[in-house]
């Protein structure tokens, strides 16, 4: 079925804005995308107005666990298939709210994309990368838990110490087609005893992850808040630094150029930090402690010219799942200029694959046929990010699904 959608302003993802734009999507693919004085007549084309149309969002630091409560704990004290339940759930939210692809970094994502692929539960396409490869005692760990506890998760961290066990984690994770390898290399703020700052895998580990991991073609993201850790991860090879929060400018030169992509996440610090009733103790004082870092890192990185992607690192289940645009107003509040952030939103999004990348995130030819559209311009109000009822229209692979 030929789909045409002609907007009053067309944003490509990457590109300047067109007025009076038409995309004509046959298929699962972009068969036209510009403007309408060129567009091909297609007299048998169902066709939609609509007064923004941009490409379908990525989500690029996304986690399907399905807790209600931003407690890590809730992964042992439940049943892992009612989590997955309700992660369906969510999946469905975030592409109401205009993301058609997700790269997930830790869930069950992996394990539902099949489900997605063949039309059995509605979601974003997921590039899943497994459990989380995680130090003993590190940031994919729940520390007050026996450790065969740990082990027995299906969706959350992979404990490996040493080359041979962390060679082993990605091989474990490649075996169930994961896309992306997703490495601790600091402590982060929901794991109970480690520290945000302190590097975790030593150089060797790291080295090994990644080369690994570039065997069969997938990259490394790596969970960084410390400065120690970027570094780390930096010189064995990881392309993405998933939140930076102490990333100075010697950091932000090193992945200039390592051509590394950070995705930052705000969105997860904005949101949790007024939800101090409903965090652990130990949560809330670790994520105070990094939240103003991460704001000066943020600006700095996009000062500098750091690539940046989308990721908003949302993990509890709910409405929060759907409001992911609104990481792109934080872009915005952090320095990016409207399509810079937009771009960061889209045409960014694939290259957190690196070689396992779609041709996505952007209005071209011959490019995946995931469209939104919008009530309001972008390029003048940024307000409108973060409600998904301003996401008019969704098309995920030439099939109008809102």
């Amino acid at each position: 079925m030929t789909v045409r959608i002609e907007a009053d302003l067309l944003i490509p993802g990457r590109g300047e804005p067109v007025v009076n734009g038409v995309v004509i999507l046959e298929g699962g693919a972009i068969a036209f995308a510009g403007e309408a004085a060129s567009a091909p007549s297609t007299p048998d084309a169902t066709t939609t107005h609509v007064p923004v149309a941009m490409p379908g969002l990525w989500e690029c630091h996304a986690h399907y666990i399905g807790i209600t409560n931003p407690d890590l704990m809730a992964t042992v004290t439940e049943p892992a298939v009612r989590q997955a339940a309700r992660a369906v759930g969510d999946l469905h939210r975030t592409l109401m709210g205009g993301v058609t692809s997700t790269r997930e970094v830790g869930g069950h994502g992996l394990d539902i994309q099949p489900a997605i692929a063949a039309g059995e539960v509605p979601g974003p396409t997921v590039y899943g990368a497994g459990k989380i490869l995680s130090t003993t005692g590190g940031h994919a760990d729940i520390h007050a838990v026996p450790l065969d506890v740990i082990d027995a998760l299906p969706h959350l961290g992979i404990l490996c110490d040493g080359v041979p066990e962390v060679t082993r984690a990605v091989r474990t994770n490649l075996r169930r087609n994961a896309k992306v390898i997703k490495v601790c290399a600091s402590g982060g703020v929901m794991s109970e005893v480690d520290h945000p700052i302190h590097q975790q895998f030593s150089h060797e580990e790291l080295v090994a992850i990644v080369e690994e991991a570039a065997r069969a073609e997938r990259i490394v993201a790596a969970h960084c808040h410390g400065k120690p850790g970027i570094m780390a991860a930096l010189a064995a090879g990881a392309k993405t630094i998933e939140h930076g929060s102490y990333l100075d400018e010697e950091a932000a030169d090193a992945m200039i150029e390592a051509d590394a992509i950070l995705v930052p996440t705000r969105f997860v610090v904005d949101q949790l930090l007024g939800q101090a009733d409903r965090l652990p103790r130990y949560a809330y004082e670790k994520g105070l402690m990094v939240a103003e870092a991460q704001a000066n890192a943020m600006k700095l990185a996009i000062a500098k010219g750091v690539t940046i992607a989308m990721g908003t690192d949302i993990f509890v289940s709910g409405d929060m799942y759907g409001q992911n645009g609104y990481e792109i107003k934080l872009l915005q509040d952090a320095g990016m200029t409207a399509l810079e952030a937009i771009e960061a939103a889209t045409a960014n999004g694939p290259l957190t694959l690196g070689p396992q990348a779609p041709q996505s995130g952007q209005l071209v030819e011959g490019y995946d046929a995931d469209v939104i559209a919008l009530d309001f311009d972008p390029l003048t109000d940024a307000s409108g990010w973060g409600d998904p009822d301003r996401v008019t229209h969704v098309w995920k692979s030439g099939t109008q699904v809102k």
